[in-house]
């Protein structure tokens, strides 16, 4: 089974904390949390801190995870070695595993990396699991900075969830997202989109990293 039919974002969410990953979670599933009404995602986007430090605990929590090179074609992923150092010479990481499909993008388009992101995250409670999420506010900035078709599709839809937001404090925020990951366990995996012009994946990005 792919990691595509086999997506348990918590289950991700939970390695990360067993290594003491520090990290925010971005793009798609933060939307998601959000309960903004976008497409349910297939996968979940990280951006972790770059320190050395976390950057070798992110190796030890991909390997936990058995995380491959997600590329099309190969629908279990291509195999490959890695630590903190090479983790950090490539800006994004697009990986499948057992659990499901995982990005990470060490400085998604708009932001300045983790130590910008993390400043505006809610920190929820999940199952006993601590995971910061990225503001709505930065999710739709970073899309309006990516401004693939894709993003710019759900922008209007995200900015009204934000207006819908307001006056409503961060912890109630949390308490509704956290409801939210929680349901999303026990979700059955998205529909695969559409065809796409061309792979998706292929490990390392090029150009200008961007998130779903």
């Amino acid at each position: 089974m792919s990691g595509a039919e086999n997506f348990d974002p918590m289950a991700i969410v939970e390695a990360f904390n067993r290594h003491h990953v520090d990290y925010v979670v971005i793009g798609g599933f933060a939307a998601e949390l959000h309960d903004a009404p976008v497409r349910p995602t297939r996968d979940i986007d990280f951006t972790p801190s770059t320190t050395a430090e976390n950057l070798s605990r992110v190796s030890e929590a991909l390997a936990d995870l058995g995380a491959r090179i997600r590329t099309a074609g190969v629908p279990e992923g291509l195999p490959f070695s890695h630590d903190g150092a090479s983790l950090g010479r490539a800006a994004v990481w697009n990986l499948t595993s057992g659990l499901g499909e995982l990005d990470i993008s060490f400085r998604p388009s708009g932001t300045e990396g983790y130590d910008d992101l993390v400043r505006d995250a809610i920190r929820l409670d999940v199952r006993g699991q601590q995971m910061p999420v990225a503001s709505l506010a930065d999710v739709i900035r970073s899309k309006e900075a990516a401004g693939r078709e894709k993003d710019l599709s759900v922008l209007g839809a995200l900015q009204r969830r934000l207006a819908a937001l307001a006056g409503i404090s961060a912890q109630d925020q949390a308490v509704s997202m956290a409801r939210l990951a929680a349901e999303r366990v026990a979700m059955p995996p998205p529909p695969a989109p559409g065809p796409q012009r061309g792979p998706r994946g292929g490990g390392r990005a090029q150009g200008r990293p961007t998130n779903d």
